[in-house]
């Protein structure tokens, strides 16, 4: 009893009626409590400084009052209870009480603060690490036709190139959102940020399909750390009256990735030329001096964070007091100046700080030896990552993380699975298209003619090739049934989804030929010589359709700028549960559309529309799991829903690509059901627009 008597008379900020005592005026002069003695201290302590001419001024703050200094008269009163002689359970209340204080007062201050200069820096050095992120997402869809032919890969290993680095952002998402919960918002996200630099540089020069996909996936790691530590990082410089309207414009910036991608890709990876060659072995094209590109913006995020300070709301969390202070008066001040009122003073001079419990682990980690202390640090860091994804589960937590959970699976698997359906059945209706145009030649006889020209689309059937030539050509989707090849020659030959089927070949020569055995299907082979067939794989043919696979993903992702304009300006207004309920509702009756989509321009136009309806809903969400969660389990539980969302993105894109031509249906019902449950479902989450951050 003695120790709560002394903890609650040395608490100089008590919480009564909303409002702190001790906290100044927000108007940007220091006025002092009705306490003589306080009005004293801060005298000497906060308002007292001299200028050139050695003149006592009101204004200049002359230190930084610890907490213990401040306190150390009244614990002289009552005699305190030593902490490790107290219940666990007293501390953690006492914890909660303290954070609870500080949420409050830490709002106070950031409305002090201002919101200006500082705030739109950080947004666009955090936006270029979102940024990053959209970029990441489209990379190998749009390397993908070009790495096939450049790595040999066959259909398997398309798919799982495919998905590498969504398992990357999954598993990046939940190890380096914990981590910033612990080390710190700053730190994480420069690990995040330069492990996605380094390994998307290396994987543009890297030529084994092993080692490109181990590259690509410790990138995809890297990235997918970022994501969680942004939204956390930058809503804890935000006052509540901006955070969901800055929260959403900075969403932009994903968009603002996928249109970089899109619009790189187009102008890059069509012009095979831009590259280079070292013998025969090693092969720079096209296609890797994008993936070189698109790590630009990653790179330039990290240097730029460098210059940006650590949050101060987490170093209040972990008790660093002094250093939070120095940054919310470099916040302040820069903010002030910008804004022309360089004397406004920052009145704060003392930020509550929670209880920190943990002191233990400090001592014990700078004991023993090297490796034993950073034994200690790594499993103790890691116990502490493990105890924050479990208090997400617990009683105060569970319901909400489960609701949020299945928002954003069902949200992630319409989404992505439906952004790859798209360009898929794009393809598929062309390659339908094609397939109609092509041209068949029945039983005709060729003898002692040169073919040096390319054949393209055709199917010959029963035909009789007798002393022929074919040199320096090309095949393009071309097939030969049942057909008879004698004493003809092949020399120089590409071919590209070209078989020849139950023909005979025979006393024929193939020299420097990319006819291998798998293109001669059940054929009978009689005195036929291949000599120095082609190695490698080749860039054969120029895809006349790829600039529409482009021109597919640039709208759909400038699609989303109206809805990104209307979530940001309605965000505070509606509320967040509107928002995602009704976005996520909107974009199910958008789904039902597709059954209509039977050309190339009406996919394109309900993907658009799809994108853009659905924006709102995933802007909401990274709002409203900024402000469900505490301080030092925000990130932690923005990295395992993230985290979630990146498992359903790899389900979505496997279960609907393989529905491609086989039927609209499933696809379109699965995603509009998905949507619809996971809306109504988001309507029972608690409303966090009126809320202070925890």
């Amino acid at each position: 009893q003695g120790g709560r008597e002394a903890n609650q008379v040395s608490d100089d900020y008590r919480y009564q009626d909303g409002n702190y005592e001790g906290y100044a005026p927000n108007d940007g002069y220091y006025r002092g409590g009705d306490d003589p003695a306080h009005e004293e201290d801060a005298q000497s302590d906060v308002t007292e400084g001299h200028d050139e001419d050695d003149e006592v001024y009101e204004g200049e703050y002359q230190g930084i009052p610890h907490p213990d200094d401040i306190k150390e008269k009244q614990k002289k009163r009552a005699p305190a209870v030593a902490d490790e002689y107290r219940d666990r359970a007293d501390l953690m209340a006492e914890r909660m009480e303290d954070e609870e204080q500080l949420a409050h007062q830490y709002e106070n201050i950031i409305e002090e603060c201002g919101h200006g200069r500082f705030q739109w820096t950080l947004f666009f050095v955090l936006g270029l690490a979102l940024m990053a992120d959209g970029v990441e997402v489209f990379v190998v869809g749009f390397v993908l036709p070009s790495a096939e032919k450049d790595m040999c890969l066959s259909s398997s290993n398309k798919g799982m190139l495919g998905l590498i680095v969504y398992l990357g952002m999954m598993v990046g998402a939940v190890v380096l959102g914990g981590l910033a919960d612990k080390l710190g918002r700053k730190k994480c996200l420069i690990i995040s940020l330069a492990i996605n630099a380094a390994f998307a540089f290396l994987s543009s020069f890297v030529q084994g399909y092993g080692f490109f996909l181990f590259c690509r996936l410790i990138s995809g790691l890297g990235i997918g750390g970022s994501l969680p530590i942004v939204f956390a990082y930058f809503s804890e410089f935000l006052s509540r009256e901006k955070r969901g309207e800055h929260l959403s414009w900075l969403c932009m910036f994903w968009m603002i990735g996928g249109i970089f991608a899109s619009a790189m890709a187009w102008s890059i990876i069509p012009h095979y030329g831009w590259g280079f060659s070292m013998g025969t072995k090693y092969h720079f094209h096209s296609w890797r001096v994008f993936v070189l590109v698109c790590s630009l913006p990653c790179i330039a995020s990290l240097v730029a964070l460098k210059f940006m300070p650590e949050s101060p709301r987490f170093l209040l969390e972990i008790g660093k007091h002094d250093e939070a202070w120095m940054i919310l008066k470099q916040v302040h001040d820069t903010n002030m100046r910008a804004k022309g009122e360089p004397e406004r003073v920052f009145t704060v001079s003392y930020i509550k700080t929670p209880k920190q419990i943990d002191e233990f682990i400090e001592i014990q980690s700078s004991t023993g030896t090297w490796y034993q202390r950073w034994l200690v640090r790594i499993t103790t860091t890691f116990k502490q990552v493990w105890d924050n994804v479990l208090y997400c589960l617990t009683a105060q937590y569970r319901m909400n993380t489960l609701m949020l959970a299945v928002v954003w699976f069902t949200m992630a698997l319409s989404y992505y699975g439906l952004i790859v359906w798209f360009p898929d059945m794009i393809r598929y209706l062309q390659e339908e298209a094609y397939e109609s145009r092509v041209k068949i030649f029945d039983e005709e006889e060729v003898s002692h003619f040169t073919f040096n020209f390319t054949l393209e689309n055709q199917i010959h059937r029963n035909g009789e090739y007798r002393n022929d030539k074919f040199i320096g050509m090309k095949f393009k989707e071309v097939r030969f049934e049942d057909s008879l090849f004698e004493e003809c020659y092949f020399e120089d030959v590409t071919s590209s989804e070209t078989f020849f089927e139950n023909c005979t070949i025979i006393s024929t020569v193939f020299y420097n030929t990319d006819l291998y055995e798998h293109k001669f299907i059940n054929c009978r082979l009689i005195n036929s010589t291949f000599l120095k067939g082609k190695e490698g794989c080749h860039l054969d043919f120029e895809e006349d359709n790829d600039f529409l696979i482009y021109l597919v993903s640039f709208l759909g992702s400038l699609s989303v700028l109206p809805g990104n304009i209307i979530s940001a300006l309605l965000m505070d207004k509606i509320g967040r549960i509107k928002m995602i309920g009704g976005s996520m509702l909107i974009s199910a009756v958008c789904c039902f559309f597709l059954f209509f989509g039977n050309s190339e321009s009406a996919m394109i136009g309900w993907q658009c529309l799809f994108c853009g309806a659905s924006i709102a809903a995933w802007n909401a969400l990274d709002v409203i799991t900024v402000e469900l969660y505490p301080t030092d389990k925000r990130a932690t539980a923005f990295g395992i829903l993230n985290g979630l969302c990146k498992f359903g993105a790899i389900l979505g894109n496997s279960i609907f690509a393989s529905f491609v031509g086989i039927t609209k249906v499933v696809p379109i019902l699965l995603a509009s059901s998905a949507l619809v449950g996971g809306g109504l479902l988001a309507l029972r989450l608690p409303e966090t627009r009126e809320q202070v951050l925890m």
